[in-house]
């Protein structure tokens, strides 16, 4: 496969970054002179009030007397809990990502009648336009998913015959072929990436419309096409809990601000992909499983407490692991006694994955979430309320069903295309400004010199 070759060689601007950096970083004693809450944070680490939304309420704690009160935490799209949406599918055994889809973007429970209707809707959504697998994916392999499928979404923009129509209805049919067509294209863009970079088999299996996306997702990734119920309807609860997460999150905020400007739903669903490719972000599940894997490899014996502390205290004095200083999978911006989507996936993934073999593994996870806050307080001198959140088990899950590490945040972007797609339409119809927040300048006047006396 031929690539291209920058003419900027590393070396060349080497002698640049700290020109650079002298002249762009900004002193932390600025930011709190002017009393600027960085990453809109507030001092407390409480989210800056930026927007109003129906769509999803994330709570974890509660403010008296101006002070953070931890509580178990609570995820409700549209006002009805996660839990009992999940507990709902569970109880009937059958699967519920597309009717959290429906939810999400028309706000009330779908009747049978309405839901068939979409499912039958996405299931001849999947396929994607004519040459574009060949044009568009085959021709152009690319080492990350992710930004394999936010080209493929820009591009999408060019077999759509009215692309910049924002109104409502132009939107919600962009929308919901986007949420469609995320399978299809996270998949293929796997295959190719298997083909050109790990020279192994690419299979792309014929698009099958009357299954569940959970299903969908499975059989194409999958050699043999073969899976278990209990397999897919553990994916299928993945998919709702990762559907969305309030108007706050990085990624959807992302696809609110764009919005907001004007722009199509192809810039602004790609920049929701950007942002959820940080590892600070959806990527965040991928940084677990290599830890999981260095905790197996360096502690002899994970089932014992007092090992589990030593090199957990390890890894928070940055002594071990990838040096961060982090534990990943643990804490969170909004939660803080509880995180629902961990405790849901941790009671439902613990049975399959100990039938397939990941005991050990589980055990290892569940010791982290409950010796790391005590292992914490010990190292930073700090009383914290932590939690496990959603990163701990899902990566875990995601190995359980044998779903390749290259689609882990590709895979949390499928379920989110539904939220950012709610979010899109939300901005819209409520009519909002541009978003345009307030950047002080801390640079002082200088008087111009000319370049022969510089």
């Amino acid at each position: 496969m031929s690539s291209y070759i920058s003419p900027i060689s590393m070396g060349a601007i080497s002698g640049l970054c700290d020109v650079l950096e002298k002249n762009n970083t900004v002193k932390p004693m600025d930011f709190e002179r002017y009393e600027v809450k960085r990453g809109l944070r507030n001092s407390d680490g409480t989210g800056v009030m930026a927007g109003l939304t129906r769509i999803c309420s994330v709570e974890g704690y509660y403010i008296l007397d101006g002070e953070v009160v931890p509580k178990e935490g609570k995820l409700s799209y549209r006002g009805y809990d996660i839990k009992d949406i999940v507990e709902s599918c569970i109880a009937d055994n059958r699967y519920g990502f597309e009717e959290v889809a429906w939810l999400l973007l028309f706000g009330s429970l779908p009747t049978e009648e309405q839901l068939e209707s979409l499912r039958e809707l996405l299931g001849e959504c999947r396929v994607l336009p004519n040459d574009f697998v060949e044009d568009i994916i085959m021709k152009h392999p690319s080492k990350d998913i992710m930004n394999k499928m936010a080209r493929c979404v820009m591009d999408l923009y060019s077999f759509d015959e009215d692309p910049d129509n924002t109104s409502v209805a132009n939107v919600l049919r962009q929308s919901l072929q986007l949420i469609a067509q995320f399978p299809t294209i996270m998949n293929t863009a796997y295959q190719v990436k298997r083909r050109a970079f790990y020279n192994k088999s690419m299979y792309l299996h014929p698009i099958i419309k009357d299954i569940s996306t959970a299903e969908y997702i499975l059989r194409q990734t999958r050699a043999n096409k073969e899976y278990t119920q209990e397999e897919a309807h553990l994916l299928d609860i993945c998919l709702m809990l990762h559907a969305d997460h309030g108007g706050g999150n990085n990624s959807t905020f992302s696809t609110r601000v764009l919005t907001s400007s004007g722009t199509d739903t192809y810039s602004a669903i790609a920049a929701g992909l950007g942002s959820l490719k940080g590892p600070k972000h959806g990527g965040a599940n991928i940084k677990v499983k290599n830890q999981m894997d260095y905790i197996l490899e360096h502690c002899a014996h994970p089932e014992n407490d007092g090992e589990m502390r030593d090199i957990l205290a390890k890894i928070l004095r940055g002594e071990a692991g990838d040096g961060s200083g982090l534990v990943y999978g643990m804490g969170h911006a909004v939660y803080t006694n509880s995180d629902p989507r961990a405790v849901i996936l941790r009671n439902n993934a613990k049975a399959l994955a100990v039938d397939h073999g990941f005991e050990k593994e589980f055990g290892v996870l569940e010791s982290i979430e409950r010796l790391t806050p005590e292992v914490f307080a010990e190292v930073k001198g700090v009383q914290k309320t932590m939690c496990a959140n959603v990163d701990l088990y899902s990566g875990l899950v995601y190995q359980v069903l044998r779903i390749p590490q290259d689609l882990y945040t590709p895979l949390f972007a499928t379920a989110r295309i539904a939220g950012w797609s709610a979010h899109r339409l939300e901005e819209i119809t409520s009519g909002g400004r541009i978003m345009r927040p307030a950047y002080k300048s801390v640079s002082k006047p200088r008087k111009f010199v000319a370049l022969g006396d510089r």
